[in-house]
């Protein structure tokens, strides 16, 4: 009988191991088959139904960022600036910006507002909402003072509607709001300098607040008070027209809707002052990059991504940014075995002396990169932006950098000639004609001085100074400065110029 029950309970063991080996065969084809998924699709779209008969309001999520964080949402500036008449209406807590009107502010909701909107019979809700920065390792060391900017929380709008009213909110009330919101901002809209954060401020991970900081643009140069020979400047307002209404045209040829100007010639001679007038012309915002705070050719088209239509891009002294002229093979050539040990023995030095690595922040910008920016895939990502170049040294650039199609536009700002002195005579001291400019005109000819050094001359210092006075003072800066070519004196600057060369 012991026997019998010993056999029986062994049998019992080999049926049950036997299901459990059948069991686990049949759960991996199951998981095999994905029939787990499948129920659970099953049962989350019957939750859904149930979900959708208790609440039957349906919503859109309008972001902030789009593209992974790479730009600025322009439905959300719409939406944002649609909403600010209805904000003073029915919101408690309001956040206000300055307006293009001094006396006016633009007002929108702060985090967690809600505030409704009727159209067509239809009642919508808008809510505003935002969300912090992920608080994984490297961001947290971010906020920890590790060395890197403060992260910004990314901001929402939030659309609640009837769901009987999905056809009319989707297909005509959401296009409304975005071409009355386009209309709110040309009204608001207020032109800006930009110019670029340091990118070692940039977060890897997380979330981050812009690669541009700005104000207001207030530049007065127009140009109506431009230093310039009249027709030259017709030359150029009469490109920059073309530009601004020729959409069709670079669309039917094929190019992205940019141009290239290239500003060169001595300090002194208005090219910034130029890039005002352009602004101020176009009523367009400027972005004014520092190159030696850009980390990377990545950084670079970052910046470009988050620059707006509308705009110029402004690199000035190009030549002296970074190492991109056409003598930058012949000087890493001749320099590269002393430098590169010495650069060893300095980064074993650094790191002795700190304990450990520390975070390179040198640019790391190649001529690859800056000309991808300027004509590369890249650029062509949104429209109606102009790329200005100025350099006081033109030989100096790589002729990669400022070919035609790159730079389009050469325009040499040149010294002081007679017709740009006669306007700044009228411009200065409203005066069209005097004894002394006869004079001034035969010294302007042998004698090079910039718009800046004549304006300087002509502005009456006291108020004993006339046209007389003034004109008279002109005139003998004119003449010390013929005396001081004539005595060999231009050899000092031609000696600082090869210093600044070495």
């Amino acid at each position: 009988m012991e026997g019998s029950s010993l056999l029986s309970g062994l049998n019992s063991g080999v049926v049950v191991s036997l299901i459990a080996v059948l069991w686990t065969v049949v759960w991996q084809n199951l998981q095999h088959l994905q029939l787990q998924q499948f129920f659970g699709r099953h049962l989350s779209r019957h939750a859904r139904r149930l979900a959708a008969m208790v609440d039957p309001y349906l919503s859109v999520t309008i972001a902030e960022y789009e593209g992974g964080r790479m730009r600025r949402s322009d439905a959300f500036e719409e939406v944002k600036a649609y909403l600010s008449a209805a904000c003073s209406r029915g919101v408690r807590h309001l956040r206000a910006e300055g307006s293009k009107d001094a006396d006016k502010l633009v007002l929108s909701m702060v985090d967690g507002e809600e505030v409704a909107d009727e159209f067509q019979g239809a009642t919508v809700w808008w809510w505003a909402y935002s969300k912090s920065p992920p608080r994984s390792d490297s961001a947290a060391a971010w906020f920890g003072g590790g060395g890197g900017g403060a992260q910004e929380e990314r901001r929402f709008y939030r659309l609640f509607f009837l769901e009987r009213h999905r056809e009319l909110v989707l297909d005509t009330y959401l296009p409304r709001v975005r071409r009355e919101g386009r209309a709110v901002m040309v009204r608001n809209r207020q032109r800006k300098l930009f110019t670029n954060i340091s990118t070692h401020q940039w977060s890897d991970g997380g979330y981050m607040r812009s690669a541009w900081s700005h104000v207001v643009f207030e530049h007065p140069k127009t140009f109506a008070t431009l230093a310039m020979d009249p027709a030259k400047k017709k030359e150029i307002t009469d490109d920059l027209d073309m530009f601004k209404n020729g959409k069709e045209y670079y669309a039917r040829v094929g190019k992205a809707w940019k141009r290239g100007y290239l500003l060169y010639g001595p300090p002194g001679t208005g090219k910034s002052a130029m890039i005002a007038a352009m602004a101020n012309y176009l009523d367009y915002d400027i972005y004014d990059i520092e190159l030696t705070s850009v980390h990377s050719n990545t950084d670079l088209r970052k910046l470009f991504i988050e620059t707006t239509s509308k705009s110029i891009i402004v690199i000035e002294d190009i030549d002296c940014s970074l190492d991109l002229t056409g003598a930058r093979k012949k000087k890493k050539a001749t320099a590269a075995a002393e430098d590169d040990k010495g650069k060893k023995d300095a980064a074993a030095a650094a790191k002795a002396a700190a304990g450990g690595d520390k975070k390179d922040t040198s640019s790391k910008v190649t001529l690859s990169g800056l000309l991808n920016f300027i004509d590369g895939l890249w650029s062509a990502c949104g429209g109606e932006r102009i790329i200005v170049f100025t350099t006081n040294h033109v030989d100096k650039l790589d002729p990669a950098l400022i070919r035609r199609g790159r730079m389009d536009k050469h325009i040499e700002m040149s010294y002081c000639g007679y017709e740009a002195f006669k306007f700044l005579a009228k411009t200065y001291l409203d005066v069209d004609e005097h004894a002394l400019f006869g004079a001034v005109g035969e010294l302007l000819r042998e004698v090079e001085m910039t718009p800046a050094d004549v304006a300087e001359n002509l502005t009456p210092k006291s108020l004993e100074d006339n046209p007389d006075s003034c004109l008279a003072a002109l005139v003998k800066a004119l003449e010390e400065a013929r005396e001081k070519k004539a005595s060999g004196g231009n050899d000092r600057d031609e000696q600082e110029d090869d210093d600044e060369e070495q």
